[in-house]
């Protein structure tokens, strides 16, 4: 097993441990369906956290609760992302979507708890309390109307777009949607050190962005079973992505060059940062 493969699934391990042990004691199926929300992802956004913080000096210990916030915000996302009045989806990481296994009640609160849970974790982060302050407020913005609530609300809204959107629009919607949770991951390491955090910034751009192109190559290439979800949904609705944009191959180069610039970015921490770039080519050769 390789060092990201290892790092990977002790992230999502730590992750998952510190989001059921932040719920011990409570009993309802609010709570079980916010654990099952949780279970079955990569990991990504968590081991970017725990990865980002190791090149700073932090240990697992200190960032494990920003691990795991960021982890409960993207499960948030998802539950609500899967609902019928957003993408009406059945099946999520090969399994029944929260709404199905309960129902949209339960999806709809399991979301909304998972969001706050992700704010009494990170304030519990080991760090300066000006650093907590910056992840905190960050981690706001990275999950609201100015990053991931506004890039879901213009991708709402790119469904019925006539004409359907350019490939400039495409890449702003998903640098909110899908970037921005990825960045404030990344950028965990510098804001936990107060230190700068233009490489990791610009690593986790490129790299949210190739996740995005990956997810849409997924889309056409992809199966349900493999994938975890549904997939041709976009199009079949004609929706534009960048597969559409820049056709198959275009899609797969422009993933690869953003891959080799989110490697390339990080040479001021040499060899250290390794297991970041075995992350940013494992965004393109995923299957699910």
């Amino acid at each position: 097993m390789t060092r990201f493969a290892q790092g990977l699934n002790a992230a999502g391990v730590l992750s998952a441990q510190r989001i059921a042990a932040s719920l011990d004691g409570i009993e309802s199926s609010v709570r079980d369906a916010m654990i099952y929300a949780t279970e079955g992802g990569k990991g990504l956004r968590a081991f970017l956290v725990l990865e980002s913080a190791r090149l700073h000096g932090i240990g697992p210990g200190d960032a494990a609760p920003a691990a795991a916030a960021i982890e409960a915000m993207h499960a948030y996302s998802l539950v609500h992302d899967d609902l019928p009045c957003m993408d009406d989806d059945d099946l999520r990481r090969g399994r029944a979507t929260v709404h199905r296994k309960w129902d949209e009640p339960t999806a709809v609160l399991a979301g909304d708890a998972l969001q706050t849970l992700a704010f009494e974790l990170v304030v519990t982060a080991g760090c300066t309390d000006a650093a907590r302050l910056q992840l905190v407020t960050t981690l706001a913005q990275a999950s609201g109307v100015r990053g991931m609530v506004g890039g879901q609300a213009l991708d709402i809204a790119a469904e019925t777009a006539s004409p359907p959107l350019s490939l400039d629009q495409i890449i702003t919607l998903q640098a909110g949607k899908t970037g921005a949770l990825i960045e404030w991951a990344a950028t965990v390491g510098p804001r936990m050190d107060e230190a700068d955090s233009g490489a990791l910034g610009h690593y986790a751009r490129a790299l949210g962005l190739a996740f995005q192109i990956a997810d849409d190559i997924l889309d056409i290439e992809g199966d349900a079973a493999t994938v975890g979800k549904a997939v041709g949904k976009d199009a079949s609705a004609g929706k534009a992505t960048f597969v559409s944009l820049l056709g198959l191959e275009g899609a797969k180069k422009r993933a690869r060059t953003l891959v080799d610039d989110a490697c390339d970015v990080l040479s001021p921490y040499g060899t250290e940062a390794e297991t970041l770039r075995e992350a940013a080519q494992f965004v393109i050769a995923r299957k699910s």
